[in-house]
């Protein structure tokens, strides 16, 4: 069975007011994982620019500290 189904199943089984809980932690790990993704996406963006300021002739020095 895979999981989907075993949490259906588990779900039938909860009160009114637990649901309302699950519920509230499904938002909060979808927005989570929203976020997450957003970090990501600005980190991979500014890798570039980055790069062009941490691979410098200037800085190198800083480098073998």
């Amino acid at each position: 069975m895979i999981i989907k189904e075993l949490i259906k199943k588990e779900i039938e089984k909860l009160p009114e007011d637990i649901l309302a809980e699950v519920f509230d932690f499904i938002q909060f790990l979808e927005s989570k994982k929203r976020r997450d993704l957003l970090a990501k996406s600005s980190q991979e963006l500014s890798n570039p620019t980055f790069q062009r300021i941490w691979d410098n002739e200037e800085d190198a020095v800083y480098d073998r500290v």
